[in-house]
């Protein structure tokens, strides 16, 4: 006999028994549903996190658009009180408060403390009029604030059209 057998047959009984434990062990399914459960339980906790943290920025999000848009119509306030001064009045419209932490007020986001005057851009051709008609150019210039947002706007509008060489240019 050699070496290699009688290791061989003292390792046998070891071998034997090590395969008919792990057979018994792959019979044995006990445990697995718990297994399998907690994992299921983990992979949604998981999902829930995740959901939570979108959900939190998402609200974040649309909060800052709400903010942007108050702004946003703030200026347009001060755009449809210039459009209602001119042609006749070309001052600036002072800071005008319109609720509670919303403003306008004529000129850029810089002016707030020194608006500045609605810009005349002179007289100019309007389409589908020959040379004897002009109109009245302006250029209106606003700024809206809420809560810290500024939005400003920049509008042009013609107001007419006369007759050139008229009173009303």
């Amino acid at each position: 006999m050699t070496v290699l057998e009688r290791e061989s047959l003292t390792l046998g009984g070891r071998q034997e028994a090590f395969c008919h434990m792990r057979a018994n062990i792959l019979k044995n399914k006990k445990g697995v549903a718990l297994v399998i459960a907690l994992l299921m339980m983990l992979v949604l906790t998981l999902i829930g996190i995740s959901s939570v943290g979108t959900t939190n920025f998402e609200t974040s999000i649309s909060g800052n658009e709400r903010v942007r848009m108050d702004a946003f119509y703030a200026a347009e306030a001060g755009i449809q009180v210039a459009i209602n001064q001119v042609p006749d009045n070309t001052n600036p419209i002072l800071k005008a408060k319109i609720k509670e932490d919303s403003y306008y007020w004529s000129g850029g986001a810089k002016d707030e403390g020194n608006p500045q005057s609605l810009m005349s851009l002179g007289l100019s051709p309007k389409a589908g009029f020959d040379s004897s008609w002009a109109c009245k150019r302006f250029q209106l210039n606003t700024t809206g604030k809420f809560s810290g947002a500024t939005k400003e706007l920049e509008v042009q509008v013609s107001y007419g059209p006369f007759r050139a060489g008229t009173e009303y240019n």
